[in-house]
């Protein structure tokens, strides 16, 4: 028996992955229906997991927004300021977990929402919750997010670090005629003395709305002036990201109402504690990184896959966690170095 806590990305898809193949399984998700949120961008390596795992590339691509001219990163000097798209395909959350969700339920899988989990044993997996004692009987996976109640208490001092920027995603409510190439996602920002951009501002247009975001580099906001606020009370701070771009940025943000404000925030993984049961972390809960990485759900679903091939060929899921922890330092070092070598002079 398999206990998934977090019906997110890596939850729901695994949960769907092992119903599918009439492995006992039973998700526990707080909120009362899938997740929403902003948007994100999956590759094709991360669109081969999911069909690895069973979802059907026919729905994923009807519910997301191509990317075929690839990333023009317009504060880079000529000759290193494009990037090919890799099969890159722009997602609403909402829209994602949809066809996750459709995927999951097609498999009879038992997501239980509106169901907290408060404590778990951890010498034996047994949970509790709103809904009382639920014995441990199998492996407990552990999906639930940055802010994982199961890493709180396997490892309290590997705690959730700011990493470094804010971040605010806007919508606009309707199409915006824009001079740029709308099959390319576009960056414009400026540089700061430090390794990560100053700032930046991104966009794709489609023939509905404007998706776009921008990351600054600052000391955190108050938790209080998270969430949602007005687009004009921001306006002037966003227009800053770039100001050689201020008339695009501006006709983004005439058409759009409401924005999203948060701080981006990572969990440390090099001196984490090494996965055994009857608790295994994944995505996340055990190595969340920062949105300026642009592979946070591309690498919990690679840890859904993981654990799913262990589960269904009779692996140790400890040890194939293990391995792909140390396939992720490897990987994160990778672009840290690219991103170093592209700052202009």
């Amino acid at each position: 028996m398999v206990t998934i806590l977090g019906g997110g990305i890596a939850g729901t898809v695994l949960g769907g992955a092992l119903a599918r193949q009439q492995h006992p399984v039973t998700v526990y998700e707080r909120r009362t229906g899938p997740a929403t949120g902003a948007f994100m961008v999956l590759d094709g390596d991360a669109h081969g997991s999911l069909s690895e795992l069973g979802v059907s590339l026919e729905a994923l691509h009807a519910a997301s927004h191509p990317i075929p001219g690839g990333f023009a990163f317009h504060y880079l000097p000529e000759g290193r300021n494009t990037g090919p798209s890799r099969g890159h395909r722009l997602y609403e959350r909402t829209e994602l977990m949809r066809v996750l969700t459709e995927f999951a339920s097609a498999a009879a899988t038992d997501i239980r929402y509106g169901h907290t989990i408060t404590d778990i044993d951890l010498g034996t997996g047994a949970l509790r919750g709103t809904d009382g004692e639920l014995p441990g009987d199998g492996l407990v996976i552990a999906a639930d997010g940055i802010d994982s109640l199961a890493r709180r208490l396997l490892e309290p001092t590997r705690t959730p670090v700011y990493a470094g920027q804010i971040v605010i995603y806007g919508q606009t409510s309707h199409p915006v005629a824009l001079p740029t190439d709308p099959t390319v996602m576009h960056f414009h920002g400026q540089f700061g003395p430090g390794p990560m951009p100053l700032s930046s501002f991104g966009h794709l247009a489609t023939d509905k709305t404007v998706f776009w975001f921008t990351r600054l580099t600052r000391e955190p906001i108050a938790e209080s002036d998270t969430g949602f606020h007005p687009a004009a009370d921001w306006a002037e701070t966003i227009l800053g990201a770039d100001p050689t771009a201020t008339a695009l940025i501006g006709a983004i943000l005439d058409a759009t109402t409401t924005i999203h404000v948060s701080n981006t925030r990572s969990v440390p993984l090099a001196d984490a504690r090494p996965p055994a049961p009857p608790v295994i972390l994944i995505g996340d809960a055990d190595h969340a990184i920062t949105p300026a990485a642009v592979r946070g759900a591309r690498e919990a679903i690679e840890d859904a896959l993981t654990l799913f091939t262990a589960l269904t060929t009779d692996e140790s899921p400890s040890e194939a966690m293990a391995e792909r922890r140390r396939t992720l330092l490897i990987n994160r070092e990778q672009p840290r170095a690219a991103g170093t070598a592209n700052r202009s002079d």
